[in-house]
């Protein structure tokens, strides 16, 4: 008797996975172009709440609606037992005026789909569609998490606390992944790496304080907008001095404000930014360094500088065993040209580590770069005139359902994609 192998049970689960996902790609992007038109923002989503309620409503799944929060959690069990696996959306929106000049352009001012989520919501609605379709090839348990208020407000960790990753009947989630679109790669690629793939991300606010006066004699004001013009040119290269380059940390000075007109220096000068890091030792340095730098800065121009931070999102660290066998499901359903090595982490942040750091799974980036747009040309997220390919919704959709139906598959650690 000839013993099956992992390769064997991946043919026999994707099997037709995905040329479905391709016949239901008209009704996949009917559902992204209806919520496109009238994005919501942070954690209150009824509009898209709604239509993602009734577009599984006719699927048979265990559904619940967040409390306090816009979420929607739908729980489908397959015909034999398993692990449990966690596949997300993300939901809300971008405050941008949307300039793309789509026919189903943003309708609502000020609000605008610049970072896919839509697409992410109607990938993983139709991988439920295809996930019921093939409920007797599923071992185990799917949890389909659409979330609201990743952008800003962490509604992973909210829906965490909700009790996403537990169970009615005990259990928890065994491993869990997501998707997220780019124009940075070729439209229908996959792209994917073990360990930290996003960075995490700090908020940074720093308050310098002089003595104002008037403009004609600075020599009788203790003017803060030159200091502050220092500090910020000296965290740049406390980053490059002080940051080892393979454990990389990016400061950007985002803002910088003083004053209310053109004859009076102020008495302060503001500094806001962000901290972008992978790794906790050198979040730790680098927050440290710029409390260093700025009050040292400050007191040689006899100022003072108060700085503050506020933590965001930690890292997206990919678990090495889960991207392995992501990989090896990716390239059985899509075949080896369509699946890379991403060679360095993306110092965005998102909140799909809160689900990262309590159960092993993995990010992968789904490449929608239009066909003929040159890569230096095309808009990417969180750009007003982002615009994605949605023939790769498809290749998606597939990928979430492909992630839940081969979950049970593995290969060890060391066996990583290159």
């Amino acid at each position: 008797m000839t013993e099956r192998g992992p390769g064997a049970g991946r043919a026999e689960a994707l099997a037709g996975l995905l040329a479905e996902a391709h016949t239901l790609l008209p009704e996949t992007v009917a559902l992204r172009r209806s919520i496109h038109r009238f994005p919501e923002l942070g954690a209150d989503l009824p509009r898209t709440q709604r239509a993602v309620l009734d577009a599984l409503a006719p699927l048979g799944l265990d559904l619940a609606a967040g409390s306090g929060l816009t979420s929607v959690t739908a729980t489908l069990d397959g015909a034999r037992p398993g692990p449990t696996v966690l596949l997300r959306a993300d939901m809300d929106a971008l405050p941008l005026e949307e300039e793309t000049g789509l026919d189903f352009a943003s309708e609502v001012s000020g609000a605008m789909h610049a970072c896919g989520h839509d697409t992410h919501t109607a990938m993983l609605v139709t991988a439920a569609r295809l996930l019921v379709a093939r409920r007797s090839r599923l071992a185990g348990r799917v949890v389909l998490m659409f979330q609201p208020a990743e952008e800003s407000g962490g509604g992973a960790q909210h829906m965490i606390d909700q009790g996403v990753l537990e169970t009615a009947d005990g259990g928890r989630v065994d491993c869990a992944f997501a998707l997220h679109i780019t124009t940075r790669f070729e439209s229908g690629t996959l792209h994917m790496r073990p360990g930290p793939t996003f960075a995490a991300s700090d908020l940074l606010h720093i308050v310098v304080r002089g003595r104002g006066g008037h403009a004609s004699a600075p020599h009788l004001a203790l003017d803060p907008v030159p200091v502050a013009c220092e500090i910020v040119q000296a965290l740049q290269s406390m980053v490059t001095r002080t940051v080892d380059v393979f454990d990389p940390a990016v400061v950007t000075v985002a803002s910088i404000h003083a004053g209310t007109t053109t004859n009076v220096i102020p008495a302060t000068a503001e500094i806001r930014g962000t901290v972008r890091t992978l790794s906790p030792a050198t979040r730790q340095l680098v927050h440290e360094g710029i409390t260093r730098v700025a009050h040292h800065v400050a007191a040689a121009h006899g100022a003072e500088a108060d700085v503050t931070s506020a933590d965001g999102y930690p890292p997206v660290v990919n678990d090495p065993a889960r991207t392995a066998a992501l990989h090896d499901t990716a390239v059985a359903l899509l075949g080896p040209d369509r699946v890379h090595h991403l060679a360095a982490p993306v110092m965005g942040a998102e909140d799909f580590s809160y689900v990262l750091q309590r159960v092993p799974g993995a990010m992968a980036f789904l490449g929608a770069r239009r066909p003929g747009t040159p890569p230096a040309e095309a808009h990417d997220c969180h750009s007003n005139r982002v615009v994605f390919d949605e023939d790769a919704l498809a290749t998606g959709a597939a990928l979430y359902a492909a992630a839940a139906l081969t979950a049970g598959l593995h290969r060890p650690a060391e066996a990583r994609p290159r």
